[in-house]
């Protein structure tokens, strides 16, 4: 079937075809996580919105799964399958910026880092991931948040339009004005819905320096610096975004020769807005007791983003878990620094974001994406070599997040979800959204012809 579905794009086809037994295929199936290890039976390299008509066609006609591949950074490793037709995007990954508009236009390929060198010419970003390397459509079909989100919101939030090449071969425009139930449903539903052959962005004013940084403590000091960003980010200005890491520190040039290789707990901050302004706000936090290292700094915005790049490149093995937290009492700081003792691979970490700021001002149901009111987001990342570990690191982060069920609000986000049932993605959404969901992919995708992902199933 495979062979026939090569022959039957060849004929239109303008990017690349990659087949098993071709030289590039085992690059081209590789995707960030190197738990992932599947063999689609078809790769196809689109190079523009024709090619991808043309790959969704022929694998609804061949009855190939298919998959969608823009930055391949999906802990769940959707971007491929075995026996299905990878339509890979990388190619696509123009960025085209009108500063007048304050506006981007950006293919699908692309990731932030590319799209934050375009926007950062005129001083202007939209909110991205936490690293420069994930894609952009992932991120932004599943909410996508990182450092600026709490002056600004979620990536989707700034989401203009959308163009989609949906399950019966339309090309169709997502905006407020045009197709608004699925502008409304790929702010967050993921890719149930169509391929996103292009997006536009609302930009704002952001650098091209930021007051950013790290601050490390010892793991003994991990209950005070947790209760202490607590009550701080509270009452703090939109402008400054904090992540509190706990795990092992990393060697880098710029720590100290004796951290590497301790367990510690590190504040990540990045302030949006004027510098004086920024050191005021960080500046409780940076009198706390016991700082190993201080890292804060002005830094070109593009250099932030990709801070945690090197850390976290392709080829491990990743397995991680995510909840949404209602609350980070004592109990749930215990539970955490105590799992931060048992922790099995110093290329693992434990992170909680402090969200709120302008993610919570946004109206529950004005985009798919839920859970916009809980404060916190934990997220339990372990990454090793071997696959001999697989067991032992997987159930160190399946204990902890157990655990920590405990604290919940009651949902996860879509984007750190794994392989974890339809139940999960259920619980992503809730009953209602699901339920609106459900009647989009009926609109849409009635064959579920696009089930490789955090799948909503059509209702017949």
């Amino acid at each position: 079937m495979g062979a026939r579905a090569a022959a039957a794009l060849r004929r239109g086809f303008r990017g690349q075809l990659i087949t098993p037994g071709d030289p590039e295929y085992d690059a081209a199936r590789t995707v960030w996580n190197g738990a992932i290890d599947r063999r689609p039976a078809l790769i196809a390299r689109c190079t523009g919105t024709p090619d991808v008509l043309l790959a969704v066609e022929v694998a609804r006609e061949y009855g190939l799964p298919p998959t969608v591949r823009g930055g391949g950074h999906s802990i769940a490793g959707h971007a491929v399958c075995d026996g299905g037709l990878m339509i890979d995007l990388a190619p696509m990954r123009n960025v085209r910026v009108d500063s007048a508009r304050r506006t981007a236009h950006a293919q699908p390929g692309a990731t932030w880092a590319e799209v934050d060198r375009e926007t950062q010419r005129y001083a202007l970003a939209t909110p991205g991931g936490l690293m420069s390397a994930t894609g952009i459509a992932g991120t932004t079909l599943g909410g996508g948040f990182g450092w600026l989100s709490r002056a600004y919101g979620l990536t989707c939030d700034n989401l203009l339009e959308a163009e989609l090449v949906t399950a019966d071969g339309r090309v169709v425009t997502a905006s407020a004005a045009q197709h608004p139930e699925l502008f409304w449903g790929i702010r967050g539903g993921g890719g149930n819905f169509g391929v996103v052959t292009s997006l536009s962005y609302r930009l704002h004013p952001v650098g091209p320096q930021v007051l950013c940084g790290e601050l490390y403590f010892p793991a003994d000091r991990a209950p005070q610096v947790l209760r202490a960003v607590r009550g701080h980010l509270r009452g703090a200005p939109d402008q400054l975004f904090a992540l509190c890491l706990l795990g092992i520190a990393p060697a880098l040039p710029h720590l100290p020769a004796d951290l590497p290789g301790t367990p510690v707990v590190r504040i990540a901050m990045c302030h949006v807005g004027r510098p004086e302004r920024g050191r005021g706000a960080m500046a409780p936090l940076r009198a706390l007791p016991g700082v190993l290292a201080d890292t804060v700094q002005l830094r070109p915005y593009t250099a932030w983003q990709q801070m945690f790049d090197p850390g976290w490149g392709p080829g491990a093995r990743n397995y991680w878990r995510a909840e949404y937290l209602a609350t980070l009492d004592d109990r749930a700081i215990a539970t955490l620094t105590g799992h931060l003792a048992r922790i099995t691979s110093p290329l693992s970490d434990i992170r909680l974001a402090f969200l709120g700021g302008a993610i919570a001002r946004v109206g529950p149901d004005d985009t798919a994406y839920t859970h916009r009111s809980a404060p916190y987001l934990l997220s339990i990342n372990s990454r090793w070599e071997r696959p001999a570990e697989d067991a032992e690191h997987a159930g160190w982060a399946s204990e902890l997040w157990s655990a920590m069920r405990a604290f919940s609000s009651g949902g996860v986000y879509v984007n750190f979800l794994g392989q974890e049932g339809p139940g999960r993605v259920l619980e992503a959404y809730g009953p209602v959204k699901y339920r609106r969901l459900t009647a989009l992919k009926d609109s849409y995708d009635p064959g579920n012809l696009f089930r490789v992902n955090q799948n909503i199933p059509p209702s017949s």
